[in-house]
């Protein structure tokens, strides 16, 4: 009886795994290769707003000599969500305090821009959220941003001061003090 029972499982799950859809047609990349894609702030990557409009850094990125805080995050990561709350909850103050650009962009597979959407819609953020569908910044950013959230701190000249991965409550304080030293 063992034997049977063996057998039919070997052969269900041989004949059922044929049939599935292979992850890498699900997972495309559809993005530029790196060397195509300009490595320098503003960049030249398509993006896309809460309402699903498509537009280009070079456009909606400011180079006009402020810090700039570039803060990648994904729909389903949750350090991600307690960071951006809490930058969420300090925002309109430091705003008063530096003059200072800031960038949530979300590096979500295309088959989430829905979940982007939602969250965008929901979140009540004072500062702007963009979509990489094409997860275009993990080619050109250090680390392929592996490991999330991660924050970017550009100088005026829009180079890397300070590089951050993951998040832990008060990191957003330590992020500040970057910004007000630039």
């Amino acid at each position: 009886m063992y034997k049977y029972l063996t057998i039919s499982a070997l052969l269900f799950f041989s004949f059922t795994g044929f049939t599935q859809t292979s992850s890498a047609h699900y997972y495309k990349d559809t993005g530029r290769p790196g060397a195509e894609i300009e490595s320098n702030y503003p960049y030249d990557i398509s993006i896309r707003n809460g309402e699903s409009d498509t537009l280009n850094t070079k456009t909606v990125f400011e180079k006009n000599g402020k810090p700039t805080i570039l803060l990648f995050w994904l729909t389903t990561c949750a350090p991600c969500r307690a960071e951006m709350g809490a930058i969420s909850g300090k925002y309109e103050q430091w705003k008063q305090e530096a003059d200072f650009n800031l960038y949530a962009i979300s590096i979500d597979w295309p088959r989430n821009a829905d979940q982007f959407i939602q969250r965008v819609k929901k979140s009540n953020w004072p500062f702007l959220a963009y979509h990489d569908y094409n997860r275009e910044f993990g080619k050109i950013m250090p680390g392929n941003l592996n490991g999330l959230p991660q924050v970017f701190l550009l100088d005026k000249n829009g180079n890397i001061a300070h590089h951050k991965r993951k998040y832990r409550p008060g990191d957003e304080d330590q992020l500040f003090e970057w910004v007000k030293n630039l």
